[in-house]
């Protein structure tokens, strides 16, 4: 079963605990020196986005360490701070930078952190299969759709589409993926009050793969691991990619990230342990679930400040 088969299953609840039943020891760095045995706590929240990768990475990680507890979250971008910022959790995933407000609270919270990159992403415009007639679409015209509620069918769109009702799926306001779409497309405006919003990403696929005249939207890997229902729009004449996320070429192309506690990482030591595992894993594991890894440097860049925080 994929990775994402298995996200799907847990998509519904607000958190996973991943506990494994091997031990070893990672060579690269990932895992304690000398194959020491850890115990304890790494509690994680955020980004559904984010949440394939670490869950990935939460699993392959319980054989190195089967006595570390890892508890990966999925309460979305903006959920996820809420709790990272008073200090309840030491991860925080998610697919948009903290805004200023939440580092505010964290300062006012004593909560020192760090963001780190963990992978690319290209926000997906996806319809229904028999939709064959929406191939690309524009920004402007993305914004018009998703802000305009004169806007009923695909006709009024574009003149020469079919007079198809439109139904409107996307992710809930607490999302990162919400707040990237609406920096980047709606140019915050408010969403249409009729669309239809869910903080779990299978909903959506629900929605637009059940509904002909649907349009949602999602990071790439779940379009990727759903293609057999769905179908994905070029924007501005680019369709989203490995290669076109990778260059940026594609409109929607984004990082995504985790952000780590600084306390934590500097004084449990398996949450420093699980950062550089998850360092040294997220971008071949962003790979298998869907998404795009990073350059090397970048992921030498992360290992950096861990180890600056953490203490080699």
């Amino acid at each position: 079963m994929s990775w994402m088969k298995k996200s799907a299953l847990l998509a519904s609840i607000t958190s996973v605990a991943l506990v494994g039943a091997a031990c070893g020891n990672n060579e690269e760095g990932g895992a304690a020196e000398g194959g020491d045995a850890l115990s304890g706590k790494v509690v994680m929240d955020g980004s559904s986005t984010v949440f394939p990768i670490m869950e990935a990475v939460a699993e392959e990680y319980s054989a190195e360490q089967p006595e570390v507890e890892v508890t990966v979250g999925v309460s979305g971008t903006g959920g996820g701070f809420k709790r990272f910022v008073t200090g309840e959790t030491d991860f925080s995933n998610a697919s948009r930078e903290i805004k200023e407000e939440e580092a505010a609270e964290a300062e006012k919270n004593g909560v020192e952190f760090t963001q780190l990159s963990v992978a690319l992403d290209g926000l997906s415009l996806v319809v229904n299969p028999a939709n064959d007639w929406a191939q690309d679409i524009t920004i402007e015209e993305l914004n018009k759709m998703w802000t305009d509620t004169s806007i009923k069918t695909w006709k009024d769109v574009r003149s020469d589409w079919p007079d198809e009702e439109i139904s409107f799926f996307a992710p809930g306001k607490d999302s990162g993926t919400f707040d990237f779409f609406n920096e980047a497309v709606l140019d915050d405006t408010d969403i249409r009050e009729d669309a239809q919003l869910s903080e779990d990403d299978n909903v959506l696929v629900t929605g637009v793969a059940g509904t002909e005249g649907a349009i949602g939207f999602f990071g790439y890997a779940y379009y990727i691991e759903n293609q057999d229902t769905l179908r994905a729009m070029a924007v501005e004449g680019v369709e989203p990619t490995p290669e076109t996320i990778n260059d940026l070429s594609y409109p929607l192309s984004r990082e995504i990230y985790t952000y780590v506690n600084n306390a934590s990482l500097k004084d449990k030591e398996q949450v420093a342990d699980f950062a550089r595992f998850m360092n040294e894993n997220a971008g071949a594991l962003a790979e298998e679930v869907g998404y795009v890894g990073m350059e090397q440097a970048r992921y030498d860049e992360n290992m950096k400040m861990i180890d600056e925080i953490a203490g080699e």
